[in-house]
């Protein structure tokens, strides 16, 4: 597949859309939250739901789109994409305008969500494997790194652009029809003008599933790069979540009122995503660092991250513990997926990658509830035990075996990530896929 091609520009655009439409409602949620005059825990607790749906569907996509074809499983994925976000925003409309009670109107709104859940995958999985369809192997480390910088791109865009759709008549549900607009323009430029995604794949010829890479989470070449990853991906999940209503809560004690907090909740999501993206399209390329030192980096750097957000008061203090905190994941990002890559063979490559992927959608499922209740009890208490989770995580880089001296060397590899290495953007609760 030429990468120049407009099958690859579609390809590109879909994820661009999906990722950034999934930001912008994360950039909003907390004011809507507060508008109907919800618990925050509540809030966080919807979209702890999509991810669920989202880690478990995902594999039945997978499976489809070897039958069915990559197209028509991506085109269900953008219409799960469409009427999940029309479905939040009516929802958003119907309780802010009071035409339905704030409870019902919330039910409604996690209705919408758990749509976006089963079907929100559908559309990357199927990109993703129209791409490895198309591509030789040489060909193929950097189509999959281009078509993820989407999702980088997608969590700068989004939360950039969501203040521009909150307007006088549609108010918060704005962002959620704009985005779903997009997404229905998506849909029929994918039905009108990608070419087929059906390509002949051969089955086993024993005609059982593949049972690589079976139990391998368990796998003492890869179970410490998990739990880190665990631990660094569970600690992002919670900044994410908070950030909203700290932001709220930290211009409410200067008198700014909720409704005016939007653009400022914006520009710190972007700060992070810019974060991120320096870390990885700049620094890592430019300073050459082996997957240990980036996880030691990384972890380092979202401890100090979540240390200022309680150290330094006020909305700018906000931003800049949460700009520290998304660097030190660009950076550890790579690094536990690298490493964990680098420690298994070359038929256990696929098996290790899912592994790693289904890190964002388990870290979306309990941490962000959990943190944005503490929240609720103190405002320094998730970022206390992040901190202390951080910590347990730095100190697995200089004391596990696996992860102080890094994967095997064996001879002519190079370790150290290239410059296409995906970029690791800020996910949304059901990850960065």
């Amino acid at each position: 597949m030429n990468l120049r091609s407009p099958a690859f520009a579609i390809l590109f655009c879909v994820s661009l859309i999906a990722a950034a439409g999934n930001m912008a409602l994360q950039s909003v949620l907390p004011n809507i939250g507060r508008a109907f005059e919800l618990s925050d825990t509540l809030v966080a607790g919807a979209f702890a739901i999509s991810a669920l749906m989202w880690t478990v569907a995902s594999p039945f996509w997978a499976r489809l789109s070897d039958r069915l074809g990559r197209k028509k499983v991506m085109m269900i994925g953008l219409t799960g994409f469409v009427l999940s976000m029309t479905g939040f925003g009516l929802a958003t409309t119907a309780g802010l305008e009071r035409w339905l009670g704030v409870g019902l109107a919330f039910i409604l709104m996690a209705v919408a969500r758990t749509v976006y859940g089963v079907f929100g995958s559908a559309a990357p999985i199927a990109s993703q494997a129209y791409v490895a369809d198309r591509t030789t192997p040489e060909q193929r480390t950097q189509a999959m790194s281009l078509l993820a910088s989407a999702q980088g791109l997608g969590t700068v865009i989004g939360p950039t652009l969501a203040p521009l759709f909150v307007l006088p008549l549609i108010g918060l549900a704005g962002p959620m029809y704009g985005f779903a607009a997009m997404g229905l323009i998506a849909l029929i430029v994918v039905w009108r003008r990608l070419p087929s995604g059906d390509v002949a794949r051969t089955p086993s010829p024993s005609g059982r599933r593949d049972t690589t890479g079976k139990g391998l989470w368990k796998d003492p070449r890869v179970r410490d790069y998990l739990l880190y990853g665990l631990m660094i991906t569970g600690a992002q999940a919670v900044n994410i979540s908070v950030l909203g209503f700290h932001i709220i809560d930290e211009l409410a004690a200067t008198g700014t009122a909720a409704s005016q907090s939007q653009p400022f909740i914006a520009l710190a999501m972007f700060a992070g995503a810019a974060a991120t993206l320096l870390a990885q399209w700049g620094l890592i390329p430019l300073l050459k660092l082996q997957p240990r030192d980036l996880m030691r980096w990384g972890a380092g750097l979202a401890l100090v991250g979540n240390v200022l957000s309680i150290a330094s008061p006020g909305y700018y203090g906000v931003v800049m513990g949460y700009a520290v905190v998304s660097m030190g994941v660009g950076f550890a990002r790579p690094g536990f997926t690298a490493g964990s890559s680098l420690s298994v063979g070359p038929h256990e490559q696929g098996a290790v990658a899912g592994l790693m992927m289904s890190l964002a959608g388990l870290s979306f499922l309990a941490p962000p509830v959990i943190g944005v209740a503490l929240y609720e009890l103190s405002e320094p208490a998730p970022f206390i035990a992040n901190a202390l989770m951080l910590a347990v995580a730095t100190i697995m880089c200089f004391v596990s075996v696996r992860l102080k001296t890094g994967p095997e060397d064996l001879p002519g590899r190079d370790e150290t990530p290239s410059p296409e290495t995906p970029p690791a953007s800020q996910p949304g609760p059901e990850g960065n896929r």
